[in-house]
């Protein structure tokens, strides 16, 4: 018997499963985010600058861990549970997602 979990043993992605990540959404990729950062990575960088350290540690742990859990499932998908479970305004094109993890990566760890 293995001990690995498989992708059928991860919870449900909901906003219960995902607070930090579904607030960060819906704070910071909502419907007005192009003309009030510009682009996802900007939006992504505002909120390094104005969440604490455990914020930023939380939300870019939860957005790991969301990757993990929709790893090769269609764009369509991903972005159907971004808009319609975590409150996201914004659809993703496949390198928005490598620069929102670039961007997380980036974050100041004070």
């Amino acid at each position: 018997m293995s001990t690995k979990a498989s992708h059928r043993d991860d919870p449900e992605i909901t906003a219960a499963t995902f607070p930090a990540l579904r607030s960060f959404m819906r704070g910071y990729f909502h419907e007005d985010m192009a003309d009030e950062y510009g682009t996802l990575e900007e939006a992504v960088r505002q909120f390094c600058e104005d969440a604490d350290r455990d914020e930023r540690k939380t939300v870019a742990g939860e957005w790991q861990r969301f990757l993990a859990q929709t790893k090769g499932q269609p764009l369509a998908a991903v972005n159907k549970i971004l808009t319609e479970k975590l409150g996201s305004a914004c659809r993703l094109q496949p390198e928005d997602i490598d620069k929102i993890s670039r961007a997380f990566q980036g974050m100041p760890r004070d």
